[in-house]
């Protein structure tokens, strides 16, 4: 049986979700998934699992152990820095500290930025050699 399938399989137990589950959220056809017992998933179908997992294509490949990729970890360091600029730092507001709650809000709305333009930041770096929060 292909790694692949196995791989899929085992990720839907531990989330709780059925194949023709996983196939409606992401718009496969019916059975698709279980056609890959023996077969080769296409790159994009591969991705789009991956994506929804949340795990690495060589991870689902058993290219690697590892779920998670190397660029993953680095974008959650390069977010945890970005909110400790720009909320651990002695952020304030008007007379006073930023309360508990708003930082929650902040932290979530900051989040949300860096996700929105972290492909514009990912460009901007390759493109010139670097690129600093």
């Amino acid at each position: 049986m292909n790694i692949l399938y196995l791989k899929i399989k085992e990720l839907a137990d531990i989330k709780g979700v059925s194949l023709a589950q996983i196939e409606r959220d992401l718009n496969f056809s019916n059975g698709i998934i279980s056609s890959w017992k023996n077969g080769r998933a296409s790159q994009d179908k591969l991705s789009a699992i991956a994506d929804y997992f949340n795990v690495s294509t060589d991870y689902l490949l058993g290219r690697s152990e590892e779920k998670k990729s190397p660029s993953e970890d680095r974008e959650n360091k390069d977010l945890k820095k970005f909110l400790e600029d720009n909320l651990d730092n002695g952020m304030t507001f008007g007379d006073g500290e930023v309360t508990e709650e708003d930082r929650e809000k902040l932290e979530i709305a900051l989040t949300q930025i860096f996700y929105r333009y972290h492909d514009e930041f990912k460009k901007r770096k390759e493109e010139k050699g670097g690129f600093k929060f």
